[in-house]
């Protein structure tokens, strides 16, 4: 099967990037989110963010016609009926919630054209509980990009129970037409990174928490020990502490090991309003 249209269903940190991504590629790219204020912000992002087209245009690395016509490859809406409705390929990035998700799914299902396969951005969530929604769980399949996805290169392809070998190699290949290094795997708690990479976070937290060392010194410890190009609480800090709690939670209830429970401090940054960079604070003032 050929894919031409996408349709990106959620447009905040994550779904603005990946419709970037896929329009620079040369994809037609429908957006949808709830409100027109919210597809307004995608668009001023994606042209103007950190991460954006014209940051690009001032570094060489395309040109300003270049960067129109990306522009003019992605359309927005807030119907989601209008999205869907021609797309080879859904990809959905709302609030990490399962019946949040749920319920997209099921109503994806019921607009999308029947060959079209929908894919979740979901980073730890089950695809076998959301492909239990729709009517095609062979069609259903994780798409897990990581922030910021026009800079970061992998893509973990989660195979769920029903999901077939044909709809595997198809999202692979799609990944690979991005530039971006695909990644295999179950649909496990979490999946790989995360399932590996979020224990060295809460364990940095704790050791913080502790008093064991500064923020400063445990990120340099790991970036010159380990060769890490950020530390583990200024990586929290960039992924929000809001949604490393969530996550958190989430791999702590579906696998019960205890080094996945998040450390009290990580609750009462999140409980002030401290999430991070995109707060101005964190573990570290922005």
């Amino acid at each position: 099967m050929s894919i031409s249209r996408i349709a990106v269903v959620g447009f905040g940190t994550m779904g603005t990037g990946i419709a970037q991504v896929f329009a620079q590629s040369g994809f037609e790219v429908v957006a949808v989110d709830v409100s027109e204020e919210i597809l307004r912000r995608g668009l001023e992002t994606i042209a103007s963010g950190p991460f954006g087209l014209k940051k690009l245009v001032e570094r060489g690395r395309i040109t300003e016609e270049q960067m129109r016509e990306t522009l003019s490859r992605i359309k927005t809406t807030t119907n989601l009926a209008e999205a869907v409705g021609s797309a080879d390929l859904v990809i959905e990035a709302v609030f990490e919630d399962l019946e949040v998700k749920r319920r997209v799914f099921r109503e994806v299902d019921t607009y999308a054209p029947s060959h079209a396969v929908l894919a979740s951005n979901t980073s730890t969530l089950s695809i076998t509980a959301l492909a239990a929604a729709t009517s095609r769980p062979d069609k259903v399949v994780g798409m897990h990009f990581f922030n910021p996805p026009q800079v970061m290169k992998l893509v973990e392809i989660v195979r769920g129970l029903q999901t077939s070998d044909e709809t595997v190699e198809l999202v692979r290949g799609l990944a690979e037409r991005l530039g971006k290094v695909p990644v295999i795997c179950k649909d496990v708690p979490g999946f790989i990174a995360n399932r590996v990479g979020i224990i060295a976070i809460l364990e940095a937290i704790r050791l913080y928490e502790q008093g064991v060392a500064s923020a400063k010194d445990i990120d340099t410890a790991m970036k010159l020990g380990y060769n890490w190009p950020m530390g583990p609480l200024e990586l929290a800090d960039f992924i929000g502490l809001d949604v490393l709690l969530s996550i958190a939670e989430v791999l702590h209830r579906e696998t019960g090991s205890p080094a996945y429970h998040p450390p009290t401090i990580l609750r009462r940054l999140v409980a002030a309003g401290y999430l991070g960079r995109k707060s101005g604070r964190g573990f570290y003032t922005y």
